[in-house]
């Protein structure tokens, strides 16, 4: 197909991605006319119509799903060449899109920071926050380089290495500090405040406490940890937080920290990336070097 460009397939998954013109536009920092001049451009190679488009958000033409399936693999592919040529260039330098779970980014991502800068002075990191399903999706679409979550995600697709263990520590009114520790079973019978549906540490703590989320009133969800503790400091409930939280979290909340007895509940920090980047030795370097300040 003669005059077909990288450029076009890029805005093309961007519109596909965003189902929106600009929104897509916006985030490939050009117009919105000139993204529509793009996709009509490749509409006229593929003689068909790529998009249905409604006055809210656009929807893909059967055309338009198999060419974005091919534009993925293809824009893939080339994200893994230009990573080629920089793992053979010894010490990591430019670009590096990095994403992190929302229960670890305000707590441990400043620290992450600081040590790769001093380690590898010419890496530009790009940060992205999200739950661990967007970065995923993200990571195998080649949107992002690595990501910090929780482990297991079990992605056949993925790697795994493993950074740190972390407890969970419980978050109860001031009032209570004295009281006894809750265990998973009269923790049942309380007020239990979480995290919004899609985080990760919300199925986490409901593994814990053995509690079905279905049942109204027993569970009531904030967007965030600070959200969360606020909560119980207004006296609305008890909640979990994981360990790297608490100082930030606590310190301008009416609230009390209690840690639990052995067996403790407790996740597991890694970093995952595509199992086929070549920047797989450069990416492991960098987890030995968060693995060490953890």
């Amino acid at each position: 197909m003669i005059g077909l460009t990288l450029k076009q397939l890029r805005y093309f998954e961007a519109l596909a991605r965003h189902q929106h013109f600009g929104r897509a536009a916006e985030s490939c920092s050009i117009s919105q006319p000139a993204l529509s001049l793009q996709i009509k451009e490749l509409e006229a190679m593929f003689h068909a119509p790529l998009v249905e488009r409604g006055t809210r958000q656009i929807r893909l033409t059967p055309v338009g799903e198999r060419l974005l399936q091919k534009a993925r693999q293809i824009l893939l592919a080339v994200e893994e060449l230009d990573d080629l040529v920089r793992s053979a260039q010894g010490p990591l330098t430019g670009r590096l899109r990095l994403g992190v779970i929302p229960t670890v980014a305000p707590y441990f991502l400043p620290r992450i920071i600081g040590a790769l800068s001093r380690r590898f002075p010419e890496l530009d990191l790009e940060l992205r926050e999200a739950v661990t399903r967007s970065l995923i999706s993200d990571l195998l679409d080649g949107r992002l380089d690595v990501a910090v979550v929780a482990l297991p995600v079990s992605e056949p697709a993925l790697r795994e290495f493993a950074l740190f263990e972390e407890d969970f520590v419980l978050v109860r009114p001031a009032e209570d500090a004295a009281r006894p520790i809750p265990t998973a079973e009269t923790l049942q019978a309380m007020k239990l405040l979480l995290l919004e549906e899609g985080h990760c540490f919300r199925d986490q703590a409901l593994s814990f406490c053995r509690v079905d989320d279905s049942q109204p009133g027993q569970v009531m969800e904030g967007s965030s940890l600070s959200t969360l503790v606020q909560m119980v400091g207004s006296g609305m409930g008890v909640t979990l937080i994981p360990e790297m939280a608490v100082d930030l979290e606590t310190r301008s909340a009416e609230v009390s920290v209690a840690r639990f007895p052995p067996p403790r509940p407790s996740r597991q920090i890694g970093m995952i990336w595509r199992a086929t980047n070549p920047l797989s030795d450069q990416l492991m370097q960098i987890g030995a070097i968060i693995r060490s300040i953890a």
